[in-house]
């Protein structure tokens, strides 16, 4: 019996949303948003959170500053029901923080990485694997100091019966590489939005993007937006349309889609409705402000459809 249904290896840092109907900043000029929230941030705690909210067992591994905001996400955390015992708290950095800029048709993201790149493979603890059934590692051109090692590290998991997800989120120097191809070469389930299939592929369009991932990792689920999603597991493809929402906030809508995909995997379902339900849990996620407030649980996913 393992500890964790699922484990993840993440970037811990705080959010501040600044929310309006529409924001643009002026250099010299003070500009008034509708309201602001200090919230748990970045990808991998928020995919954490929102499978903790649909019953999964979840630890997390990672590295935050011995700060106010490092306090914030533990405390925060630790409410959620995840385990943090292999959260490394150092004293000589900072906690990152996200200030993101939302109106409910998209968002800009200003990013201080803080501690980001703190979390190296030599500071994962190798006795984890042995306690989850599943590895998740989000932000991954974000995460500059674990990437390097992310393939052994996936090889070594996977060879302990784990399986493996990964989600790149942005790539801030838009290289979209960085020995992503060897990662996904040990990854079971990748996660990417259109955006990013077509910038990693090389492809203009959203379906030849899909088919070319779908040749290197074995499941393959795309987060498009108002279109929906789309899956590709070998010749099975799925596609889902969009659960009609009133957006507040879009912020962390793919963690929570992510965290919805997993909990459909690890309780093998059929492709169709793990997309359906981790497109409703991305969905209904944006009804609020932040990341995690208006995560669904599995009984709240059902009502909603």
């Amino acid at each position: 019996m393992h500890d964790y249904d699922l484990l993840v290896l993440g970037e811990i840092n705080v959010d501040l949303i600044l929310r309006a109907d529409e924001i643009t900043p002026i250099f010299g000029q003070e500009i008034l948003v509708e309201d602001a929230t200090l919230t748990l941030g970045s990808s991998s705690v928020i995919c954490a959170c929102g499978a903790a909210r649909l019953g999964l067992r979840v630890g997390f591994a990672g590295v935050a500053g011995a700060d106010e905001f490092g306090r914030f996400m533990l405390r925060q955390m630790e409410a959620r029901g995840i385990d943090v015992s292999g959260v490394i708290v150092d004293p000589v950095i900072k906690t990152g923080i996200t200030v993101s800029l939302s109106t409910a048709a998209d968002r800009a993201l200003l990013t201080y990485p803080g501690s980001i790149a703190a979390l190296t493979p030599e500071r994962v603890d190798r006795a984890l694997f042995d306690r989850a059934r599943h590895l998740h590692v989000s932000a991954y051109f974000l995460q500059t100091g674990l990437r390097g090692g992310l393939p052994e590290l996936f090889a070594q998991a996977r060879a302990r019966g784990m399986t493996t997800s990964l989600d790149t989120g942005w790539d801030p120097t838009e290289g979209w590489d960085g020995g992503l191809q060897e990662t996904l070469a040990q990854t079971d389930l990748f996660l990417p939005n259109a955006v990013e299939a077509c910038a990693i592929t090389g492809h203009a369009d959203v379906e030849h993007a899909l088919a070319a991932l779908a040749e290197i990792v074995p499941l393959v689920a795309l987060k498009l937006g108002s279109d929906g999603a789309a899956a590709r597991h070998g010749d099975e493809v799925a596609r889902v349309a969009p659960l009609p929402v009133q957006v507040v906030d879009t912020t962390g809508a793919g963690d929570s889609f992510d965290a919805g995909f997993i909990y459909g995997y690890l309780a093998g379902w059929p492709l169709k409705e793990t997309l359906r339900f981790a497109n409703g849990c991305g969905a209904l996620s944006t009804t609020a402000a932040g990341g995690t407030a208006a995560q669904p649980t599995v009984d709240q996913m059902r009502a909603a459809w």
